[in-house]
């Protein structure tokens, strides 16, 4: 299973447009907010570029009047998954609290954005993941990334950040 995880395209789409095309095929794609109202852009792109494919999108803090869940859960493989953009739970200063509330819902994986960085954290059993800004990084260097989860065939998990 291959899944495509971006965050705060803040509708400077032709980013996304590039990762989706030159990642496809894939099985899911999750946008971890702050799309700015090209979610349903979004989604046709993922359609047109895998059909069939799972699509999760959760609302940001620029998602204005955005009918986007502020946060989902639901099974990636054999992993239950939470995901949120983040400002809520005080990304900013750490992924602690998201951390924690991850684990409270009896998550695997929890994924962010917001912080416009990426981030990669293991620990006893939560991996916590925020696959940067496709658009607008802050991280030193300041390339655009996104991540790619995949699953293999004896359910291990294997995540990548990647720039564009």
């Amino acid at each position: 299973m291959k899944v495509l995880i971006v965050s705060d395209s803040h509708r400077k789409d032709g980013n996304l447009l590039e990762v989706i095309q030159g990642t496809a095929p894939f099985d899911m794609m999750i946008h971890l907010g702050d799309g700015e109202g090209s979610d349903e852009m979004i989604r046709g792109w993922c359609e047109e570029a895998s059909p069939g494919c799972e699509i999760h999108m959760v609302q940001g803090n620029n998602d204005f009047f955005s009918g986007l869940p502020s946060e989902e859960e639901f099974m990636i493989g054999p992993y239950r998954t939470f995901i949120t953009h983040g400002h809520r739970y005080g990304v900013s200063m750490g992924p602690e609290r998201l951390a924690d509330e991850a684990e409270t819902r009896g998550a695997k994986i929890a994924m962010f954005g917001h912080t416009h960085k990426p981030y990669l954290g293991r620990e006893d059993g939560l991996t916590v993941l925020n696959p940067g800004s496709i658009s607008y990084p802050r991280q030193e260097g300041r390339r655009p990334t996104f991540a790619i989860l995949e699953i293999d065939e004896n359910g291990e998990l294997e995540i990548g950040h990647y720039y564009l």
